[in-house]
Protein backbone atom coordinates (compact mmCIF):
# COMPACT_ATOMS: atom_id res chain seq x y z
CA UNK A 1 0.00 0.00 0.00
CA UNK A 2 2.63 2.35 0.76
CA UNK A 3 4.85 1.94 -1.78
CA UNK A 4 1.56 1.93 -4.13
CA UNK A 5 1.27 5.42 -2.18
CA UNK A 6 5.19 6.49 -3.17
CA UNK A 7 4.77 5.37 -6.72
CA UNK A 8 1.32 7.37 -7.63
CA UNK A 9 2.63 10.63 -5.95
CA UNK A 10 6.17 10.29 -7.66
CA UNK A 11 4.73 11.56 -10.98
CA UNK A 12 3.01 14.07 -9.56
CA UNK A 13 5.84 15.96 -7.70
CA UNK A 14 8.17 15.53 -10.40
CA UNK A 15 5.83 16.75 -13.10
CA UNK A 16 4.75 19.65 -10.24
CA UNK A 17 8.62 20.39 -9.93
CA UNK A 18 9.10 20.18 -13.72
CA UNK A 19 6.64 22.92 -14.64
CA UNK A 20 7.41 24.89 -11.56
CA UNK A 21 10.92 25.56 -12.95
CA UNK A 22 9.98 25.76 -16.69
CA UNK A 23 6.79 28.24 -16.42
CA UNK A 24 8.31 30.24 -12.96
CA UNK A 25 12.29 30.55 -13.96
CA UNK A 26 12.49 29.33 -17.57
CA UNK A 27 9.29 31.02 -19.19
CA UNK A 28 10.06 34.26 -17.40
CA UNK A 29 13.96 34.87 -18.36
CA UNK A 30 13.46 33.93 -21.75
CA UNK A 31 10.40 36.78 -22.23
CA UNK A 32 12.49 38.92 -20.39
CA UNK A 33 15.87 38.11 -22.48
CA UNK A 34 13.77 38.41 -25.70
CA UNK A 35 12.15 41.81 -24.56
CA UNK A 36 15.50 42.93 -23.82
CA UNK A 37 16.98 41.82 -27.28
CA UNK A 38 14.40 43.44 -29.52
CA UNK A 39 12.65 45.83 -27.49
CA UNK A 40 15.02 47.56 -24.98
CA UNK A 41 13.34 50.80 -25.02
CA UNK A 42 9.70 49.85 -24.02
CA UNK A 43 11.22 46.42 -22.22
CA UNK A 44 12.92 48.92 -19.79
CA UNK A 45 10.02 51.25 -19.01
CA UNK A 46 10.30 53.99 -21.90
CA UNK A 47 12.69 56.41 -19.85
CA UNK A 48 13.56 59.33 -21.46
CA UNK A 49 17.19 60.36 -20.86
CA UNK A 50 18.69 63.93 -20.63
CA UNK A 51 22.33 64.35 -20.21
CA UNK A 52 22.86 60.76 -18.85
CA UNK A 53 19.81 61.31 -16.06
CA UNK A 54 16.45 60.36 -15.95
CA UNK A 55 14.04 63.35 -17.11
CA UNK A 56 10.44 60.87 -17.64
CA UNK A 57 8.82 58.29 -19.52
CA UNK A 58 6.50 58.56 -22.48
CA UNK A 59 4.10 56.03 -20.86
CA UNK A 60 3.73 57.17 -17.13
CA UNK A 61 2.20 60.51 -16.80
CA UNK A 62 4.07 63.13 -14.38
CA UNK A 63 2.41 66.12 -13.51
CA UNK A 64 3.46 69.36 -15.58
CA UNK A 65 2.08 72.51 -12.83
CA UNK A 66 4.04 75.20 -14.59
CA UNK A 67 1.95 77.76 -16.81
CA UNK A 68 4.47 77.14 -19.19
CA UNK A 69 3.69 73.65 -19.93
CA UNK A 70 0.38 71.33 -21.05
CA UNK A 71 -0.90 70.00 -17.96
CA UNK A 72 -2.10 66.78 -17.84
CA UNK A 73 -5.44 64.78 -15.79
CA UNK A 74 -5.25 64.72 -12.69
CA UNK A 75 -3.81 61.74 -10.76
CA UNK A 76 -5.11 59.68 -7.73
CA UNK A 77 -1.93 57.44 -7.89
CA UNK A 78 -0.26 58.06 -4.43
CA UNK A 79 0.22 61.48 -4.14
CA UNK A 80 0.04 61.77 -8.34
CA UNK A 81 1.52 59.90 -10.59
CA UNK A 82 3.20 57.47 -8.11
CA UNK A 83 4.15 54.10 -9.93
CA UNK A 84 4.19 52.07 -6.54
CA UNK A 85 0.30 53.17 -5.94
CA UNK A 86 -0.89 52.96 -9.59
CA UNK A 87 -4.99 53.34 -8.70
CA UNK A 88 -8.08 55.16 -9.75
CA UNK A 89 -9.79 57.49 -7.05
CA UNK A 90 -13.04 54.63 -6.84
CA UNK A 91 -14.94 57.75 -6.08
CA UNK A 92 -18.27 57.13 -7.61
CA UNK A 93 -20.94 59.63 -9.01
CA UNK A 94 -22.22 60.10 -5.82
CA UNK A 95 -19.27 60.98 -4.09
CA UNK A 96 -19.45 64.50 -2.68
CA UNK A 97 -15.64 64.69 -2.64
CA UNK A 98 -15.49 64.09 -6.55
CA UNK A 99 -18.16 66.32 -6.96
CA UNK A 100 -16.27 69.25 -5.03
CA UNK A 101 -12.36 68.55 -6.43
CA UNK A 102 -14.15 68.34 -9.92
CA UNK A 103 -16.37 71.65 -9.06
CA UNK A 104 -13.09 73.32 -8.16
CA UNK A 105 -10.92 72.12 -11.32
CA UNK A 106 -13.47 73.43 -13.33
CA UNK A 107 -13.32 76.83 -12.05
CA UNK A 108 -9.58 77.32 -12.22
CA UNK A 109 -9.53 75.87 -15.51
CA UNK A 110 -12.22 78.20 -16.84
CA UNK A 111 -10.38 81.25 -15.79
CA UNK A 112 -7.34 80.18 -18.29
CA UNK A 113 -10.08 80.20 -21.40
CA UNK A 114 -12.56 82.11 -21.04
CA UNK A 115 -15.50 80.90 -22.81
CA UNK A 116 -14.55 77.73 -23.50
CA UNK A 117 -15.81 74.43 -21.81
CA UNK A 118 -13.87 72.65 -20.00
CA UNK A 119 -13.08 69.00 -21.13
CA UNK A 120 -13.74 66.37 -18.87
CA UNK A 121 -10.45 64.66 -18.96
CA UNK A 122 -9.10 67.38 -17.70
CA UNK A 123 -10.35 67.33 -14.20
CA UNK A 124 -10.83 63.51 -14.44
CA UNK A 125 -8.50 61.23 -13.40
CA UNK A 126 -7.78 57.73 -15.21
CA UNK A 127 -8.30 54.41 -13.89
CA UNK A 128 -4.58 53.85 -13.41
CA UNK A 129 -3.89 57.76 -12.31
CA UNK A 130 -0.85 56.46 -14.51
CA UNK A 131 -2.17 57.77 -18.11
CA UNK A 132 0.43 60.34 -19.96
CA UNK A 133 -2.38 61.35 -22.71
CA UNK A 134 -4.80 63.94 -22.45
CA UNK A 135 -7.28 63.80 -25.94
CA UNK A 136 -6.94 66.47 -28.28
CA UNK A 137 -9.77 68.81 -27.17
CA UNK A 138 -8.06 69.03 -23.56
CA UNK A 139 -4.78 70.22 -25.03
CA UNK A 140 -6.10 72.52 -27.79
CA UNK A 141 -7.65 74.34 -24.63
CA UNK A 142 -4.52 74.88 -23.47
CA UNK A 143 -2.81 76.22 -26.25
CA UNK A 144 -4.13 80.27 -25.56
CA UNK A 145 -2.19 79.85 -21.84
CA UNK A 146 0.65 78.19 -22.75
CA UNK A 147 1.35 80.25 -26.02
CA UNK A 148 0.68 83.69 -24.19
CA UNK A 149 2.73 82.88 -20.89
CA UNK A 150 5.58 81.77 -23.40
CA UNK A 151 5.28 84.86 -25.74
CA UNK A 152 4.37 82.41 -28.70
CA UNK A 153 1.95 82.76 -31.69
CA UNK A 154 -0.87 80.81 -30.59
CA UNK A 155 -1.65 79.62 -34.03
CA UNK A 156 1.88 78.32 -34.16
CA UNK A 157 1.53 76.23 -30.67
CA UNK A 158 -2.20 74.83 -32.20
CA UNK A 159 0.21 73.69 -35.48
CA UNK A 160 2.27 71.78 -32.82
CA UNK A 161 -0.32 69.97 -30.71
CA UNK A 162 -2.24 69.24 -34.12
CA UNK A 163 1.21 67.77 -35.17
CA UNK A 164 1.24 65.98 -31.92
CA UNK A 165 -1.97 63.98 -31.95
CA UNK A 166 -1.55 60.62 -32.05
CA UNK A 167 -4.34 59.05 -34.32
CA UNK A 168 -6.16 55.59 -33.60
CA UNK A 169 -4.08 53.04 -34.63
CA UNK A 170 -5.55 51.04 -38.30
CA UNK A 171 -8.09 54.53 -38.50
CA UNK A 172 -10.03 52.97 -35.89
CA UNK A 173 -8.28 50.92 -32.36
CA UNK A 174 -8.24 53.55 -29.80
CA UNK A 175 -8.74 57.28 -29.52
CA UNK A 176 -6.97 60.05 -30.99
CA UNK A 177 -4.76 61.35 -27.93
CA UNK A 178 -1.78 63.68 -27.15
CA UNK A 179 1.07 62.56 -25.37
CA UNK A 180 1.40 65.33 -22.82
CA UNK A 181 5.45 64.23 -21.82
CA UNK A 182 6.23 64.34 -25.49
CA UNK A 183 4.74 67.42 -26.66
CA UNK A 184 6.03 68.90 -23.42
CA UNK A 185 9.41 68.54 -24.71
CA UNK A 186 9.02 69.43 -28.58
CA UNK A 187 7.71 72.72 -26.89
CA UNK A 188 10.51 72.95 -25.13
CA UNK A 189 12.54 72.74 -28.40
CA UNK A 190 10.13 74.97 -29.79
CA UNK A 191 11.77 78.29 -29.07
CA UNK A 192 10.36 79.27 -25.96
CA UNK A 193 11.41 82.80 -24.08
CA UNK A 194 12.87 82.20 -20.83
CA UNK A 195 11.08 81.78 -17.68
CA UNK A 196 10.50 84.84 -15.72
Amino acid sequence: MNKDLISSLRPAFVMTLLFAALLGIAYPLALTGIGQALFPTQANGSLVRESGRVIGSTIVGQAFVSERYFNTRPSAAGEGYDGLASSGSNLGPASRALATRVKDDVARLSGTSPGQPVPADLVTTSASGLDPHISPEAAFFQVDRVARVRGLDPAAVRRLVDRNVERPLMGFLGEPRVNVFKLNRRLDAFGAKPAA
